[in-house]
């Protein structure tokens, strides 16, 4: 049994992750900007001098790194970047001054990441973990998050899990897909030839599982389903899941620039991504296919 302190774990994935670990026996703790209410976790809220409290930090084992702003919730302006950029570095900062107070030293430090880190450009072939980070702004943002994490390689073993869109029953971008898609407004965003990567939430708690608790695993991982749709084939297999229309003209590249900024360089880009190195330490998705996984959670 082991103790497993979760940035952001209210969230959808720490949510998901935290009761997964709790059935599997281990103790959670939730530590946040506020502390948040479940009565089989302990939660604590960041102190603004001190970062995380001595208490929230005593004989834990592993931390899971999942705090970030969301990604798509607001237009991108220099102000929003900034803030989703220190939004997923504070986490790291804060917990490395408690570490620093207190001499506590983690085995582990696992951090989300995102496929944003390879940019928002356009590939075909399969991009590993070693490819180089792009330049746009997603890249910036994900670059500062894996380099506030890094920080914590010569204290702990640090596994970064970069992942695409998270597909889920309650959380997400999967319930505003389907609202859209029951209404008969399924469409192609742009020329719908960009490369959708996705993961179904279970198989990500499991990537979590795989990272906490295999030694062998370190560095950097993609996490995404072997199936890796464009998006025009991601909507219309989604209108046929929810035997809806699939007859709307494409949403214009430039309309999408318009209302949301250079957050649509993000969904009018993405590329394949190689799973190859987190499989050979074991992973397996349960959740290969877009279709089968669609119809799991939305049936």
């Amino acid at each position: 049994m082991s103790t497993i302190l979760i940035t952001g774990g209210s969230g959808l994935i720490g949510t998901a992750l935290t009761d997964h670990l709790l059935r599997e026996g281990h103790v959670v703790r939730w530590i946040g900007r506020r502390a948040t209410q479940r009565p089989d976790v302990r939660s604590f809220a960041w102190h603004a001098e001190l970062g995380a409290p001595d208490e929230a930090v005593r004989d834990v084992d592993h931390v899971v790194h999942l705090a970030g702003a969301p990604i798509a919730d607001q237009r991108w302006s220099t102000r929003r970047v900034d803030e989703l950029t220190r939004s997923r570095t504070a986490g790291p900062e804060a917990l490395w001054r408690a570490a620093e107070r207190t001499g506590w030293r983690p085995r582990t430090f696992v951090s989300a990441s995102g496929t944003g880190w390879y940019g928002a450009g356009r590939w075909r072939a399969p991009v590993a973990e070693d490819a180089p980070p792009g330049t746009d702004t997603i890249a910036g943002i994900t670059v500062a998050w894996e380099q506030a994490v890094d920080r914590w390689a010569a204290q702990s073993r640090v596994v970064k899990l970069r992942t695409p869109m998270v597909l889920a029953r309650t959380g997400g971008a999967l319930p505003r897909l389907a609202r859209l898609a029951r209404l008969g407004l399924a469409s192609p965003l742009g020329d719908g030839r960009q490369v959708m990567p996705w993961v179904h939430l279970d198989d990500l708690v499991w990537a979590y599982d795989a990272a906490l608790f295999n030694a062998d695993l370190q560095g950097a991982f993609n996490v995404a389903a072997p199936e890796q749709p464009d998006n025009r084939t991601f909507m219309r297999t989604l209108a046929r899941v929810l035997q809806r229309p699939f007859i709307l003209p494409a949403v214009p590249g430039f309309a999408l620039r318009i209302v949301l900024g250079g957050m649509a360089e993000v969904l009018l880009g993405g590329g394949t991504v190689s799973t190859g190195r987190l499989e050979a330490g074991g992973w397996r998705s349960a959740h290969p296919g877009l279709e089968g996984a669609l119809r799991d959670l939305l049936h």
